[in-house]
């Protein structure tokens, strides 16, 4: 009887074993299916621990891309296909988040006409946008406000407070400071964050389908260079954000520019002496609590206009590193590259220029990924689709297919970052019409 007892508690624990593996597999390929390939809905919010950043158990690593405009062309129902035709290119490149404005303050086609009130028909366009993205099985960076007057911007909060009298300064970065504006732009937070989506009944802080959200895109507050003003401003806008919504993992929208409390060493990275001065500080900002990673972008050519390429391609490369080594080393925490670009503008530009620097972005966050390092993904900036090449052409944006060499890259980066979540066999075994 103990004999037999015995080989059943054998046969027992090597059938629990056996079963562990197999559903635990099938996890991981209908996760694989859903998120690279089937677009199926997406069910977990992706979360962070320590450098990485993690979805069902396992590291999750982004390509992404920018495109700003999706709110906007989703309003109307003659540019509405666009938003779909993204998503689905997107997805064919086996790109897993986009990056892309939920604000829209004051102008054509927008979200917050004035303070507290907003055009439900632009928020439903939103809710379209968010949806699309979960049918197609892509996640969503969602930036709340803009340094730059595009789209309203901070000047649009100031322009507002002396409309309606109550207004303490003239400057923009009286967005920062001024009691009033702060309130106008808790008002659009929370409105934001408890927006129910008339498409599928779920809260917006309740979505996966968000994988986080940027406090505002490239903030700077000049007039105050020591940093202290932009610091207790995402002090408090991160720690409200947190307040409504737990569930959302949170980045600042830093261009990554080193400040005064940086160490020597650091701002000597900086593209020039008065960036920073520029009122940000990238590791100081950064480290805040409520900040769960960190953001930076990376322009050479707007950055250091009269440089050659080789110093562009020097200074790419110690940007990156840098940043990467500041996450492991100093913030514990994932850094993302959420905005990276090169202008046909530049001085003495060359396609084989830009497709050599983005490059090596997309190889130094694959080597930080295969080591868990702190390098967890980068955004192109930025695709559009055909019929946008007039209007939406800022000298970055290209359509994928119209160069064959960097719609290759981007798959490329894609099929290397999946293997290392997913395994080369899985990979190999589904997505053959992505991964060659």
């Amino acid at each position: 009887m103990a004999v037999t007892n015995g080989l059943f508690y054998h046969i027992l624990a090597f059938t629990s074993c056996v079963a562990f593996i197999y559903f635990s597999f099938r996890d991981l390929k209908d996760d694989f299916r859903s998120h690279f390939l089937e677009n199926k809905p997406q069910v977990r919010f992706v979360e962070r621990n320590g450098t990485q950043f993690f979805l069902g158990g396992k590291p999750f690593y982004v390509n992404g891309w920018n495109s700003y405009w999706l709110m906007d062309q989703a309003v109307e129902e003659s540019t509405r296909p666009r938003v779909s035709t993204i998503f689905r290119t997107g997805s064919q490149m086996g790109l897993t988040v986009c990056r892309t404005w939920a604000f829209n303050d004051g102008t054509h086609n927008a979200l917050q006409i004035s303070p507290g009130r907003f055009d439900e028909r632009v928020f439903q366009a939103l809710d379209g946008v968010i949806e699309e993205a979960r049918s197609h099985g892509i996640r969503l960076i969602l930036s709340l406000a803009n340094n730059l007057d595009a789209y309203g911007g901070k000047s649009q909060y100031v322009k507002w407070a002396w409309e309606e009298g109550v207004g303490v300064s003239a400057s923009n970065d009286s967005f920062f400071f001024d009691p009033s504006i702060k309130s106008y732009f808790k008002s659009y937070l929370k409105t934001l964050l408890t927006r129910r989506n008339h498409m599928t009944g779920v809260q917006y802080k309740d979505d996966p389908t968000i994988f986080a959200w940027e406090l505002m895109n490239e903030p700077r507050c000049s007039s105050d260079s020591s940093g202290r003003t932009l610091q207790s401003w995402i002090e408090e806008m991160s720690a409200y954000v947190k307040l409504i919504d737990q569930n959302h993992l949170l980045t600042v929208g830093l261009e990554g520019f080193y400040g005064p409390t940086s160490p020597p060493d650091k701002l000597s990275i900086n593209p020039g002496e008065w960036f920073s001065m520029l009122g940000s500080d990238f590791i100081r900002n950064s480290k805040i609590p409520t900040i769960d990673f960190a953001s930076v972008h990376v322009y050479p050519d707007s950055w250091m206009v009269h440089a050659d390429i080789t110093e562009k391609e020097r200074f790419v490369s110690k940007w990156v590193k840098s940043h990467i080594e500041d996450g492991e080393k100093m913030l514990n925490k994932p850094v993302l590259f959420t905005e990276f670009g090169l202008s046909t503008e530049a001085n003495g530009f060359d396609h084989a220029h830009r497709l050599l620097f983005y490059k090596s972005i997309y190889d130094t966050i694959y080597e930080s990924a295969k080591r868990n390092g702190a390098g967890s993904g980068a955004f192109i900036w930025q695709l559009i689709v055909e019929g946008m090449e007039i209007l939406f052409h800022d000298t970055f944006a290209f359509v994928p297919e119209s160069i064959p060499s960097l719609h290759s890259l981007l798959k490329e980066q894609s099929c290397r970052l999946a293997t290392l979540r997913y395994g080369s066999d899985l990979v190999k075994q589904f997505s053959k019409n992505v991964c060659e």
